[in-house]
Order: C-alpha cells, then structure tokens, then sequence
C-alpha cells in the first residue's frame, strides 16, 4: 500500500531531468556545509554547546520568556502573547486593523506558514507581499515553499522569467537570473516604498536583551522594517537564547550548516521601535509547550531552522519537498509533523531510509534520524501501522527464528536468478519497481564459512 508521500514522489521522479537536478543542487550545498564545517577546528565542540544551550532555554522558557518581555517591553517594544495560530492570526489581524494598515509587507517566516497568516490577511482584505526573492516568486505561483531556507529551489529560471513576464513586465525570453533579481528589485522596491506596516519572523530572540535577531542574504527584512513605522516580529517559543554569548555558537553555526557560507549576508538586531513608530513582538506557543512533554522528541524544539538536514537527505532530494504533507518537509518535518498531530502525518515516516545522515549533520544535534525510528514504533498504537509491512516483518520473524527454514530459504534463493522476469517484477515486489533485485551466490556465506575453517583446520595440521 502506497503512502501519499510515496505517490507524489513517484509523480515527482517522472520528470528525470529536473529530479536529477534538484538531486545534485542539494548535494552541492550539502558539500559546501562540509567544506565550511572542515575550515572551524572546534566544529564538533560548537555543536555541542549549542545543543546543550537548546536543552537548557527550552527547560527554562518560563524564566528567559518573562526575561526577554520585561527587557523588549524596556526598549519600547509591546509584546504580545499567542498560544495557538488563530491568536497569533487575530494579534497580526488587531494589529494592523488598529492602524488601517492595508498594504503590508513581510519577510520570510516559517511561522506564517505554519499557521497559514497570509490567506486568512488577505481575505480580511489586507493585501500581503512576501519581500524574500523566492518567496516572492512562490506567492506570484501560489505555491508553498519547497524548502525552509531556499523556498524556490525546485524552480529554474525559465519558469522565474515567463512569471516576471507576466507580472512584471520583464522583458520576453530572458531568463538571465542576474537581469530577473534586478527586475525582481525594481518591483519591490515600490512595494517596499509603499507599505504601511512591514513584519519579520525572527531566527533568535535574546532574552538578556530583549533583541529579536534576523539573518538573511537579501536584506529585504532591513528595507522592509526602514519604511514603515509600524514594525511586527513574531516566533516561536523556542527560538528564545539567554544571551549575546549563546547567540554567537548559534549564528557561528546557523550559515555553514544551511548555506555553506561563514555567516548570512545581514544578520540584523531589532530592539526599539522606529521614532514615532511602534514595535510590536508577538511569542506563539503553538504546540511546542506539548512537546516538551515527549521526553523522547524534545529535542526536536532544538531545531534551528537551517534546513542541512534536507540538503543531505537522499529521500528529500530525490523526491522534492511537496511529497510531503507537513508544510515543512524533509527529516525535521517528518518529525515536527508526528509531534503535532500523528494521524494526520503519519505517512511521512516512509520518507525515511534510516541512513542517519541527517543526524550527523544537524548542527544543534536533533537526534532526527532516530526520532523517526521511535515514531514508527508507535504507528500500532494509533492504528496506522501498515498491514503489508506488518504480514512482512511476521513472515521474516518466523524466518529468522528458524534456522533450518532460513538455510533453506538461502539453499533456493539461487533459482530467482532464472525465473522468468514477469515472475519477479510485478505489482507484488515494490522494490522492483525502481531497482534491480540483486543477483544471488551459488554458495551461501554459511557453506563458505564452514568450507573454509575446515580447510583452515587441514592446513594447521599439515
């Protein structure tokens, strides 16, 4: 039996070209977070001390959230709470509505995706424009984001300058990806010009200082937040860190791992609000105070948003981010899925090759590889467990734990080898239907094994 994710990868893998590209762009940033990591002797030492630092704030978000308040609420910043998506969308909506805002302006945030803020704006007849480049290109598709650090990344040039075409007025056939930024600048510029309230998300909120940290490569968060003076930075609980000095493991870390670049191009501080303006912080719980109650996944709230462990992924990069049901996709989706509602998301737990790759390259050290092990043992006790998969372990059991069934079973195995290929490769063997069943050895390694000791045995004694 299929999953979701396993049909739309299929669907995704029909076109060969573009899977091999997406495949190999992955890989290449992949191996550039290996060259940067290669270049910090204390790598390794970073690691740990970010993940340690996670541990503690997410332990003690109840001491470094009130910390962070008193100190934003001291810098002139009004702080407002949210435990759900409807409050953090009816805070954003109360906000704004107060103001007449009408034209608003956003930076990237995975938290407005996660609690789907533009839809429910725009229908209050707030017009939305998302200022990050491929973002911007993704509203313009009506697409969600691929992937959390680059949101376009499954679409290529061509597709960018026919949209540019249409909606900018670029010019007809040219898909130079330097000619399209400046079209791309030129157009938000105006917007950015225009906007009566502009928001960000927030990579990291400094409880000692009250400051919400912002990291990108465009500086449309800097521009966006210049113009108008009403401001709105809003994130996750998690995001909290105690101090400038933690705040410099995670931003030593957070580039490399994502990007492969030392640091992102504008790693900007926001602490006051503009001169005449307001500053508006919103904290959202959102389920991730639930969490914290899943001794086994609480280290999935470490996460700092990098996206390596998709990068490295052979399942993500060979299946693309919408074969995924959660809206983040990849290792840490599968995960951040399963903790917020495990029925709805279960079949992304076959998204996995166990490989652990992901685990290896997280640079706050989310265990994400064998959180997903653990998640599949619990898929009997909510009624998800695969009935195929479950017939197939039972039979394997039953092998393993006789060995004259299982050394019989190897003695045959070789007549596969010859039988008719229609008999091998039909809708019963899934693994054929992408791969080559392997050839099988005339001797076992059981037969070897005794063959050899014997003869071992003989040549002692001559």
């Amino acid at each position: 039996m299929s999953t979701r994710h396993a049909k739309a990868a299929e669907a995704f893998l029909k076109d060969t070209s573009m899977a091999q590209w997406h495949n190999e762009t992955l890989w290449m940033v992949r191996a550039k977070r290996d060259k940067m990591s290669r270049e910090v002797p204390e790598w390794e030492d970073l690691r740990e001390k970010a993940c340690q630092l996670k541990l503690y704030s997410n332990s003690h978000l109840d001491e470094l959230l009130v910390e962070f308040e008193k100190n934003a609420t001291a810098n002139g910043a009004i702080v407002h709470w949210a435990k759900d998506a409807e409050e953090y969308r009816n805070v954003v909506y109360d906000i704004l509505h107060s103001h007449g805002v009408k034209r608003f302006v956003k930076s990237k945030s995975m938290l407005a995706e996660e609690c789907e803020l533009n839809p429910f704006l725009i229908e209050k007849g707030i017009d939305v424009v998302e200022s990050d480049l491929g973002e911007r290109i993704l509203q313009l598709m009506h697409l969600p984001p691929s992937h959390i650090v680059l949101p376009a990344i499954h679409i290529k040039r061509e597709q960018v300058g026919k949209l540019f075409e249409k909606e900018m007025g670029a010019e007809k056939g040219n898909f130079d990806p330097t000619y399209l930024t400046h079209v791309a600048r030129k157009n938000l510029r105006n917007i950015f010009l225009h906007a009566e309230a502009a928001m960000t998300g927030a990579n990291f909120a400094v409880a000692s200082t009250g400051d919400i940290v912002v990291c990108t490569n465009e500086g449309n968060a800097d521009i966006g937040t210049s113009c108008p003076k009403l401001n709105i930075a809003a994130f996750g609980l998690e995001k909290i860190v105690p101090d400038m000095e933690a705040l410099g493991v995670f931003t030593r870390l957070l580039a490399r791992s994502g990007t492969g670049q030392p640091a992102t191009t504008y790693t900007s501080h926001y602490r006051r609000p503009r001169e005449g303006g307001e500053y508006h912080i919103i904290i959202v719980d959102n389920g991730r105070t639930d969490i914290l109650a899943h001794q086994e996944h609480v280290k999935t709230l470490n996460c700092i948003r990098c996206g390596a462990c998709m990068n490295t992924c052979p399942v993500y990069r060979r299946s693309g981010g919408y074969s995924y049901t959660y809206f983040i996709p990849g290792p840490i989706g599968i995960n951040l899925g399963m903790a917020h509602a495990p029925a709805k998301y279960y079949d992304n737990l076959s998204a996995c090759s166990l490989c652990l790759s992901c685990s290896n390259v997280c640079p706050v050290k989310v265990d994400l590889g064998e959180q997903i092990y653990r998640w599949r043992q619990t898929l009997q006790g909510i009624g998800k467990a695969n009935s195929e998969k479950k017939a197939l372990s039972g039979g394997m059991k039953v092998l393993m734990e006789h060995p004259a069934l299982f050394n019989a079973a190897l003695r045959v195995a070789p007549a596969l080898n010859v039988m008719p290929r229609f008999l091998k490769y039909n809708g019963l063997n899934d693994w054929g239907k992408g791969r080559e069943l392997p050839k099988f050895a005339g001797e076992t390694f059981n037969e070897m094994w005794k063959k050899h000791k014997v003869q071992g045995k003989e040549g002692n004694t001559k």
